[in-house]
């Protein structure tokens, strides 16, 4: 039984040219809750895809200064999480959960 906290601390996967680049090398881009820690995290990748993960590396992109029709916004800021998986494990992040 997952535990529905693991819903809220994954938020989306990241699918960009450089996350499939890190694909290649077992390596998943998950889109976390700012408040996430890494071994939250790390059971909430485990429990919900059911993987055996090897390290969460986490890092904070600040938020950018926006024009929209001259006013003036601030985005919000994102915390991204790489999580390295087991050797021989994957997670398809196109079909979703």
């Amino acid at each position: 039984m997952t535990n529905l906290k693991h819903y809220d601390v994954i938020v989306a996967p990241v699918i960009t040219e450089k996350a499939t680049v890190l694909s290649e090398q077992n390596k998943v881009v998950f889109k976390v809750a700012k408040t996430a820690t890494k071994p939250e995290i790390k059971a909430a990748v485990e429990a919900l895809f059911g993987v055996k993960v090897t390290a969460v590396n986490t890092l904070v992109r600040k938020g950018k200064v926006k024009r929209f029709r001259g006013v003036v916004g601030q985005q919000s800021d994102v915390k991204k999480a790489i999580v390295t998986l087991a050797e021989g494990q994957s997670i398809d992040v196109t079909t979703g959960l």
